[in-house]
């Protein structure tokens, strides 16, 4: 097998075991693994050959981590997810938005060289060197490289890109719905950083360890007031009566791309706190991201939802996204 085509096997009982490979390689580092086991038992997580750091397409297994490193030691930074479709990065101009106002909030600079066309054009020279335009996942974060917290306004800025391999199967309206859970003794500060998708994930990490241990698909966030606000990977929505509704950006919630397309092509979306007792009550629940779309969820609480609404937004709405 190719050293620098990897096929790394992780089951959810051996994560610890990985943690040598997150200390070797700066992209694992800053990959929040648990998350990687979410939908399934295990998973098989393909690495490809190159990444682009700072501006420079190299092979990923000849860089390592640099201690000395805000992002390492701190979790400064922020990261986008993107879905790349026939060579076409998805909700792009909603990723570059958010992704610009998250380093305005974190004082963190791009170099001036970094422009909107250029990350454009490194993402898609990284995708075409890996071959894999017709689909995959883009991982795009941007660092902080200080060393130590009172130097980390200084601008010390690093670029990391990597990309994924994905299955067709993954744009696609599930076949079968989600269970869901909440994680139980998580909650999230509800501050001017958690709209922002920062490097710092342990919430995200422990919840998906509660989820896996719980043998549901994802698990529910609560926010430091014990409103539902989003799950794991997703912002969720969920519908009473035909009305749909999500948890306002106020709450907490991760400022979803995907969340935001989906109430600007529904103008009727209403967006409230939503309560436990509001999701048990209602008739349909439902979960985004950038790169799954929409997916649909079953069960909660052992109540059984439909997926009417679900179905419809994802036929008119998010499906034209990936033609």
């Amino acid at each position: 097998m190719n050293s620098t085509n990897k096929v790394l096997l992780l089951y959810v009982t051996k994560i610890k075991q990985a943690n040598f490979l997150f200390l070797k390689l700066m992209r694992n580092v800053f990959y929040t693994a648990p998350l990687l086991f979410l939908y399934s038992s295990f998973v098989v997580i393909y690495y490809m050959p190159y990444i682009n750091i700072n501006g420079k397409i190299t092979d990923a297994d000849s860089y390592s981590i640099i201690t000395k490193n805000n992002a390492f030691k701190y979790g400064y930074g922020l990261y986008e997810t993107m879905l790349v479709k026939n060579r076409s990065i998805k909700l792009f101009e909603f990723h570059w938005e958010r992704l610009l106002n998250g380093l305005d909030i974190l004082k963190i600079s791009l170099p001036s060289y970094f422009n909107k066309q250029k990350i454009e054009n490194d993402i898609l020279s990284l995708v075409d060197k890996n071959k894999l335009s017709i689909l995959c996942r883009v991982r795009l974060q941007i660092f902080n490289t200080g060393d130590g917290i009172f130097t980390s306004f200084d601008n010390h800025t690093g670029i990391l890109i990597e990309c994924f391999t994905l299955e067709g199967t993954i744009i696609k309206l599930n076949e079968n719905g989600l269970q869901i859970g909440i994680a139980e003794g998580l909650f999230k500060a509800n501050d001017s950083l958690s709209n922002l998708k920062t490097c710092n994930s342990l919430i995200y990490a422990m919840a998906a360890k509660y989820a896996k241990i719980n043998k549901w698909n994802d698990a529910l966030i609560l926010n430091s007031k014990g409103n539902i606000i989003e799950s794991v990977i997703a912002n969720i929505f969920w519908v009473k009566d035909k009305q749909i509704f999500t948890p306002p950006l106020s709450e907490g919630c991760i400022a979803g791309v995907m969340r935001r397309y989906i109430i600007e092509n529904m103008p009727n979306v209403i967006e409230k706190q939503l309560l436990k007792e509001e999701l048990v009550a209602a008739d349909e629940i439902f979960l985004t991201n950038a790169i799954k779309g929409i997916k649909y969820v079953s069960n909660f609480e052992n109540i059984i939802y439909n997926s009417q609404i679900g179905k419809k937004i994802y036929n008119e709405i998010v499906y034209k996204l990936y033609c």
